[in-house]
């Protein structure tokens, strides 16, 4: 059975910076495009960032594009989500997922793989 799950989320001050992590097992993780999403409190669940199965494609959302890297370890089998500059309104649960394909990495894929998410909050 396929699971990914995440872990490093906590409570940060705004400025800080903090990495996700997300393990990934039951299927072969350099074939899978993966991807953080996450969703704030009372809003929708939106993109962050992805990256391809090699692991030499990525892109970001503008809201975070400058403050946060996504990575992989394929030997690993985990991806990462290093946050830089967190902000109050980085507030949310973050999703490791993954994704057969490029394209297909989007929230409304029912194909896509979904962790349980971990909860980052960002307050003084």
């Amino acid at each position: 059975q396929v699971q990914l799950r995440e872990s490093g989320g906590k409570w940060v001050r705004p400025g800080d910076s903090l990495r996700l992590s997300c393990a990934a097992s039951g299927f072969t993780f350099s074939d899978q495009a993966m991807g953080w999403f996450r969703q704030a409190p009372g809003g929708e669940r939106e993109f962050v960032a992805k990256i391809s199965s090699s692991g030499r494609i990525w892109t970001y959302a503008d809201s975070v594009r400058d403050r946060f890297t996504i990575s992989r370890d394929n030997s690993q089998w985990r991806v990462y989500l290093q946050m830089n500059s967190l902000r109050p309104e980085d507030t949310a649960v973050y999703y490791c997922v993954a994704s057969s394909s490029w394209a297909g990495l989007r929230v409304d894929n029912e194909d896509v793989y979904w962790g349980q998410g971990t909860q980052v909050t960002v307050s003084s």
